[in-house]
């Protein structure tokens, strides 16, 4: 995969904060909640560069956003839970290893308001609320996939002018089952909590069209005269995970989440329509109970 992703960019570099030679190492030793956090810090040590836009893993670029550049630290969109914080999936910044020192200390010293790197960097950045509104990004350069429901004649209105496109949320588009033959990820997509279906068919068309041929030229994927298929890898990817579990049965809690979690989650209206709690499992496990 890494020889894949140095087809497509011109810089790849390893981040481990478990590494005892790392800065981080320390901090992450009084603080081992904040790991993730800290991995995303590292990027103020890019100092080969006078100005970089962090991107999250699961944002989407959906047109050309090199304007951004013209924006100073810490530039970045609002947070749609709360729109007096950034959300940190988008912003630019100026690498430093003294902001990143800084940072540093702050995290081993008060850690964060929400637990992740959003809250420390806002902790961090705290004038960005009030102090200059040219360092609030328009919310098309972090547009929400989460969001758009909750403000639907707005995304009408101003949707087809997003730049960049955020899928917030436990249900990342590698979390879905994409069907190559109808180009469209499978399941019920008319429920309101749900992302965009457009976004998610993008992601996956862009992952057939542009990766899938990188990951066949290099022999991770084999073509279907050896017996694996396209479609068995989409398959697989649909299953992927950051810890690399096995896909959970159906109507199964995830590892990560109790049964009085879920139960929680079914309360407040926030199933996973396209995942656990689908129509298809659920429908399977009826099935198995009337026969």
């Amino acid at each position: 995969m890494r020889k894949v992703l140095e087809k497509v960019f011109d810089e790849i570099l390893l981040v481990d904060v478990l590494d005892s030679g790392d800065s981080a190492h320390l901090a992450l030793m009084k603080r081992p909640e904040l790991g993730v956090t800290l991995t995303k810090l590292h990027c103020w040590e890019l100092t080969q560069y006078s100005k970089c836009v962090f991107m999250d893993a699961d944002t989407m670029v959906l047109s050309n956003i090199d304007e951004l550049f013209e924006k100073e630290e810490l530039s970045a969109a609002p947070d749609p839970g709360w729109p007096d914080c950034f959300n940190s999936g988008v912003f630019v910044y100026r690498p430093s290893i003294e902001t990143y020192n800084h940072l540093l200390q702050l995290a081993t010293e008060k850690g964060s308001f929400d637990g992740g790197d959003q809250g420390l960097l806002n902790t961090f950045f705290s004038s960005w609320a009030t102090t200059d509104i040219n360092k609030h990004l328009p919310f098309i350069y972090n547009l929400s996939s989460i969001s758009l429901y909750s403000y639907l004649p707005a995304f009408k209105a101003f949707g087809s002018n997003a730049k960049v496109v955020h899928f917030l949320g436990r249900m990342k588009p590698w979390n879905y089952t994409y069907d190559s033959k109808t180009k469209s990820i499978k399941g019920d997509t008319s429920d309101p909590t749900m992302v965009h279906p457009e976004f998610l068919n993008m992601w996956w068309h862009t992952f057939i069209t542009n990766i899938l041929p990188l990951l066949e030229q290099h022999g991770i994927v084999k073509d279907a005269t050896t017996g694996v298929k396209a479609e068995e890898v989409t398959e697989a990817v649909s299953h992927m995970s950051l810890s690399g579990a096995a896909p959970t049965s159906p109507l199964s809690p995830t590892p990560a989440e109790s049964s009085e979690e879920r139960k929680e989650r079914w309360e407040q209206g926030q199933a996973d329509y396209m995942g656990a709690d689908s129509f298809d499992n659920i429908k399977k496990k009826l099935d198995t109970y009337l026969q």
